[in-house]
């Protein structure tokens, strides 16, 4: 499947773009494009990718990212298997900074919407509370037209402006630095990770995979994702791993086995790296929750 970096999403007709999604899996190429996009997902699990932030997405996962932050929703392995009858839904909707004129958000009355554009440059993620109003909210929206469309539309992103049930998903001062042509290399590493992250992954493999030396590759990856592919791995790890304590009956170290881990003591210790808590500490503060 050729990668998409740039993704049209322009109606040419209406002033935003409103979708609802329902397919057997999310779309799996890694891209981004010149709008702001606020996303819901009301059904599918996977790993979620978004600037320099890895994280497990389930049903309930909602954000706004502002232009050209790449991102990816990735559905879990079983969605692409060729018996699957599992699907994906989610609402989606598209719009540039200028889509009610150029300078509309540059009065006075549109302070709070403009600081909010500002944030989402840095990605930004809902929690449980917000994100079941939003889910309603979208839900109206995508049966709205028109006026009435633009004017919901409005009510919802100052509904946003006023919150603080969200964190920050990219890593401060995360800047985009791909290039077009190096879509399909992304890509691919996106890809071979993602199939292959219980396995031990070899450096020179992945390398040889985008065809560059191992030195080379370790610079491009550190450059354009401000982390190394080592801490890339440890991440989708340690969010599968995540994902199983909450979601399966099993044992810490089945867990760990499962997650691509050959000893237990480095999944404490990279599990404890990355979410500051111990797997029983997480699954514990999430039951309680």
């Amino acid at each position: 499947m050729k990668p998409l970096l740039k993704k049209s999403v322009d109606s040419g007709i209406h002033s935003f773009t409103i979708k609802e999604l329902i397919e057997p899996y999310f779309d799996p190429n890694w891209h981004f494009h010149p709008h702001f996009q606020l996303f819901t997902v009301l059904e599918g699990t996977g790993t979620r990718f978004i600037g320099d932030d890895i994280r497990h997405f389930e049903a309930g996962d909602t954000v706004f990212v502002g232009p050209n932050l790449p991102h990816l929703w990735r559905s879990d392995k079983v969605y692409f298997e060729a018996n699957s009858r599992l699907k994906t839904h989610g609402i989606v909707v598209y719009f540039t900074e200028d889509f009610l004129g150029k300078d509309f958000f540059e009065k006075q009355e549109m302070y709070s919407l403009k600081q909010m554009f500002e944030k989402s440059f840095q990605g930004i993620n809902f929690g449980k509370e917000m994100s079941a109003f939003l889910q309603n909210e979208l839900k109206n929206l995508i049966k709205k037209d028109g006026f009435e469309g633009v004017l919901k539309l409005l009510e919802i992103l100052y509904m946003i402006s006023q919150s603080s049930d969200y964190e920050y998903i990219t890593s401060v001062g995360y800047t985009n630095n791909h290039k077009i042509s190096e879509t399909n290399r992304m890509q691919k590493v996106h890809e071979f990770v993602l199939k292959h992250f219980k396995e031990e992954i070899r450096l020179g493999e992945i390398a040889s995979l985008v065809s560059m030396s191992e030195a080379a590759f370790c610079r491009y990856f550190k450059s354009r994702t401000n982390k190394t592919f080592s801490a890339f791995v440890a991440e989708i790890r340690i969010g599968h791993a995540c994902k199983l304590l909450l979601k399966e009956n099993k044992s810490i170290s089945q867990i760990s086995y499962e997650s691509g881990y050959n000893t237990l003591s480095n999944f404490n210790k990279q599990f404890r790296e990355i979410t500051n808590k111990t797997p029983i500490q997480y699954q514990r503060e999430f039951v309680k929750g």
